[in-house]
């Protein structure tokens, strides 16, 4: 794991908010120790929060303070004026009166409210943090899934390349098709064809490309082509040809070419 997906991991708000592991926590101050940036990244966080809070808290009335200040001052005036009664006993002992004092619960009541607010603001940040962390997984695992088929066609690429037994046909655009290329493998062995058309253009819906092989100067199907067979499945069989042509045709394919929609062909 890099400093960025570490970084963005999220053990440092769950560091900051107390439900880190002390394995976890002992590794990021470890880290942090180590490495200017995630030590960065805590500080913006542990920023981040505070000012979360801040902007959650509840403010006191104004008027607050001196209601408290007020009640102190009535029980303390109270507490003077009870008569002072001596305890009489047998044996002599000083007895220490009991100071009682006066929880300011109102202070009390506001501070956990502001404490509350900045959990539920931290607890909402995580959940949120971990939203964008489970999305940035997503998009990797799509773009491995990606590299990987590439990379599964390539090396199907290579085996076909190396294999003394597959001839392979290079197919070129037609007039009105300059750009288009196309790819034929021809197993000499087991008379299978393979085709590589990436380099044609998409196939509009409800249409699909169609491979054929010119045997004796006439067209025979060499099968339909999709994304999925590119490289790696066998269209079809075939024992004999002079040439192959690829036209687009409706989805599932014709019995006969449509010449007009012929895109690219090439001789053997």
């Amino acid at each position: 794991m890099n400093t960025k997906e570490y970084i963005s991991s999220g053990i440092i708000e769950s560091y900051i908010l107390g439900h880190a592991s002390p394995e976890e926590a002992g590794i990021l101050e470890c880290v942090m120790k180590n490495n200017a940036e995630v030590k960065a990244a805590y500080e913006e966080a542990q920023k981040t929060l505070e000012d979360l809070a801040t902007v959650q808290a509840v403010t006191p009335p104004s008027d607050l303070k001196s209601k408290i200040w007020d009640k102190i001052q009535m029980e303390q005036n109270v507490e003077e004026e009870k008569p002072f009664s001596p305890k009489i006993s047998v044996t002599p002992s000083l007895e220490v009166p009991e100071i009682k004092k006066n929880t300011p619960w109102k202070t009390l009541g506001i501070a956990a409210s502001v404490l509350f607010l900045a959990s539920v603001a931290g607890n909402l940040f995580w959940v949120s943090k971990q939203s964008e962390v489970q999305k940035e997984m997503a998009v990797m695992k799509t773009e491995k899934q990606s590299q990987d088929l590439a990379m599964q066609k390539m090396n199907q690429k290579i085996t076909m390349f190396s294999n003394p037994d597959m001839q392979m046909v290079m197919l070129n655009g037609v007039e009105n098709h300059k750009d288009a290329k196309a790819m034929v493998f021809w197993d000499k062995k087991t008379k299978e064809v393979y085709l590589n058309a990436e380099k044609l253009p998409k196939a509009p819906t409800g249409m699909q490309y169609q491979l054929w092989a010119i045997e004796d100067g006439k067209p025979v199907n060499a099968g339909m082509y999709s994304e999925d067979k590119d490289s790696q499945i066998a269209l079809a069989s075939i024992s004999k040809a002079q040439a192959f042509a690829i036209t687009l045709e409706k989805e599932g394919g014709s019995s006969v070419p449509t010449m007009e929609n012929m895109f690219v062909m090439g001789e053997i």
